[in-house]
């Protein structure tokens, strides 16, 4: 496993850490590709119920690393950048049938600002802050940002956002709905394994049919997503924790899911 992401294990949540911290975690093509591999082993893992997705040092991620890309023998150009790199790393966020946290504990510039947006749950440090920094360099927002931003917040801030290149604090992006959540600093990584730990302990397969269901409702029509809901709805019936959970509820105790 590359050193430029770390993973740890712990009951039943997969703690992966982007570690470039020199250059504020920001990818070259090694770490994409390294990050890549250890969400396929997540999903595939049965020993994890949870994800939560953070950074090393003062930074959550600063995006491309510049360095790779304006260096003759090392630039990989953007087309592969974004069909080998970003893009195949938002799918398996998105498609993961496990709960995915972002844990922001820094800046999260650029693609790392919208790799943590395309994430299940946003949690945020104070000290952290979002800028969509494309156009401040020429480019136009990627890794889905043109997709997950304007459906959070709205088209018209959106649009600002991504062409004015501001600034926006953990604070101001709870109070927009940009994420989730922002905790004191004293406070956010006991907050982060909290919410991990409560998600590692639910109905994970229940918790993987919301996550489809919610994924085909940003292009279903109203008929469409009824329909959705209406067989998922059946299938999450069928799994053992739908059972457990109506025993627990009748019986007036805590139930003890399993993620089956």
């Amino acid at each position: 496993m590359s050193n430029s992401i770390l993973l740890k294990i712990e009951n039943e949540i997969a703690f992966i850490t982007l570690n470039r911290p020199e250059v504020f975690n920001s990818f070259n093509r090694e770490m994409a590709l390294s990050l890549q591999s250890i969400l396929d082993d997540c999903e595939t893992n049965n020993e994890v119920r949870a994800i939560v997705i953070t950074g090393g040092g003062k930074a959550f991620c600063a995006g491309q690393d510049l360095k790779e890309v304006t260096s003759p023998k090392l630039n990989p150009g953007f087309k592969k950048i974004l069909e080998e790199h970003y893009n195949p790393i938002i799918l398996r966020i998105r498609n993961i049938e496990k709960p995915i946290i972002a844990a922001v504990n820094g800046v999260a510039a650029g693609a790392g600002a919208n790799i943590a947006l395309a994430c299940d749950i946003v949690v945020a440090n104070q000290k952290a802050h979002f800028i969509q920094a494309f156009s401040l360099i020429g480019l136009i927002p990627d890794s889905a940002g043109t997709y997950f931003l304007p459906r959070l917040i709205g088209f018209q801030k959106a649009t600002a956002l991504a062409m004015l290149g501001n600034k926006i604090s953990a604070e101001e992006a709870e109070r927009l709905g940009m994420i989730y959540k922002f905790v004191p600093s004293e406070e956010f990584e006991e907050t982060t394994q909290r919410i991990a730990l409560k998600l590692a302990n639910m109905p994970t397969k229940a918790l993987g049919l919301i996550k489809k269901t919610f994924n085909q409702s940003l292009t279903n029509t109203l008929e469409e997503q009824l329909a959705l809901e209406s067989k998922h709805q059946i299938e999450a019936a069928g799994t053992e924790d739908y059972a457990e959970g109506v025993a627990a509820f009748i019986e007036k105790r805590t139930p003890n899911f399993k993620g089956k």
